[in-house]
């Protein structure tokens, strides 16, 4: 029987072990999608207790702990900052073959040389332990993400924002760069019109431009997707349930522009065609600047009413949705390939019985300009786990090229993420050295232990340009 969480965790095989260890393990990290905040960053935040660094905003553990029947007062209420994590420390041993068990002890060993697993009886040890570290100088933001040899970390930002912590950092000296990422999902939010129209309201100010028509609508939204370029930013991202390209004239969108700001509700294939020209209008300016686009499809979001109302969003009510993608993507890559204006593209799908068709969907606009430019991307969310990444690594194997993906990210807000990228590598490393021991692969690890450190760094610095 291994040791839990020994050295070759999840390797299950020597040939596994080799490119691990001698190939992936001293990569360098790029985390090029999370939600980490800017501002924590540029403050160097020392977070106070283990519970702040941890527990705070992490919706993964709060699903959890309700699943365990924890009252919400210890998971977004007033209970104290320990009481809380007692609570944690109640859920792990319950989370036995959920990822959070994995990831739950690689952090705490990783960040805090703790080996121990956590349960409700070792709870105040532990926690004061790495609460005590967490005030040393080296353990700030900046230092949680040395110690990890993280290079480049792309944040995830509203049109609206200034970036002025993204300037902080970059005037800091900092040497890890962070950079913006372009995420306009509240300016295409026509499902709450009057939501959407305060958004507009907010525009026009930052931008002193009067917003009474579409075009205007327009010109204030690339004048913020040029003040990002300006500063720094590479990347776009869209987080939608599925690709809108339905078929629309200029004419029908100033109309529905003008029923959106007059205050009036629109039809579902008004609300179709609306998203539909904004996301095609941000594709044109994406491959304009030359930056990548991402796409996260398929959550079916805030599911939970009660919850909702009290709470708001990304508290831990969401789900996989089983919408339909295929043709839609395609119409709206098609539309942007047309003219050769497609961008360098990630697509991420949370929908395990879409992985086969969005590794094939890549091969029709991969034209050979770039390589691996429309990309399957990493296993996010609800399949960001051990099945869920084999499943999506095994789709593109088939599909595609394994070995020209631009690797793991974190998707998170906590600091204390970073080591989900070793999980990704040793899972990695499990599927090749495999084959490798069954003769699948040949033993030739000088090459394929070069796609393993590409897979695992390479490629993103490539891609992305960073």
């Amino acid at each position: 029987m291994k040791a839990f969480l020994d050295d070759n965790f999840l390797l299950p095989n020597t040939a596994a072990e080799r490119l691990y260890h001698d190939y992936a393990k001293s990569m360098p990290i790029v985390d090029y999608h999370c939600h980490l905040s800017p501002r924590d960053i540029a403050e160097n935040k020392q977070f106070k207790n283990l519970t702040e660094a941890w527990l705070t905003g992490d919706h993964y553990k709060w699903r959890a702990m309700r699943a365990n029947g924890v009252n919400e007062a210890y998971i977004t209420g007033s209970r104290s900052d320990f009481e809380k994590f007692e609570q944690w420390a109640y859920t792990v041993p319950y989370t036995l073959r959920n990822p959070l068990y994995h990831w739950t002890h690689l952090e705490l060993a990783r960040y805090f040389s703790v080996t121990d697993l956590l349960s409700p009886t070792n709870a105040k040890p532990i926690y004061d332990k790495c609460s005590e570290q967490l005030q040393q100088t080296d353990m700030s933001v900046c230092g949680l993400i040395r110690k990890m040899d993280v290079r480049v970390i792309c944040t995830t930002d509203d049109p609206l924002d200034d970036l002025g912590y993204h300037q902080h950092i970059q005037r800091s000296g900092f040497e890890v760069k962070v950079l913006p990422t372009f995420r306009p999902d509240k300016a295409m939010n026509v499902d709450d019109v009057p939501v959407l129209n305060d958004y507009i309201d907010k525009l026009s100010a930052l931008t002193n431009l009067g917003i009474s028509t579409y075009c205007d609508y327009l010109q204030a939204l690339k004048s913020r997707h040029d003040y990002f370029a300006e500063r720094g930013c590479k990347m776009a991202d869209h987080g939608l349930d599925r690709i809108y390209a339905e078929d629309f004239t200029e004419p029908e969108i100033k109309q529905i522009f003008d029923k959106i700001r007059g205050g009036g509700q629109l039809t579902s294939d008004e609300s179709a065609k609306f998203k539909s020209a904004l996301l095609l209008q941000f594709g044109l300016w994406n491959h304009e600047k030359g930056w990548v686009q991402q796409f996260h499809l398929g959550a079916l979001r805030n599911n939970n009413t009660r919850a909702f109302r009290t709470l708001g969003p990304d508290t831990g009510w969401d789900s996989i949705g089983d919408f339909s993608q295929a043709q839609a993507l395609s119409r709206f890559l098609d539309k942007l390939d047309t003219n050769d204006q497609l961008a360098k593209t990630i697509i991420y799908n949370l929908n395990p019985a879409d992985n086969e068709l969005m590794a094939a969907m890549i091969g029709n606009f991969n034209d050979g300009s770039v390589a691996g430019k429309i990309q399957f991307g990493s296993a996010w969310w609800f399949m960001d786990q051990k099945d869920g990444m084999t499943r999506q690594l095994n789709a593109l194997s088939n599909m595609g090229l394994l070995s020209r993906m631009v690797g793991m990210l974190t998707d998170s807000r906590s600091f204390l993420s970073f080591p989900r990228h070793e999980y990704f590598r040793r899972i990695l490393c499990s599927l090749l050295g495999t084959d490798i021991e069954n003769g699948e692969l040949p033993g030739d690890f000088e090459w394929i232990g070069q796609v393993v450190k590409n897979i695992s760094y390479h490629n993103a610095e490539e891609y992305f340009k960073f």
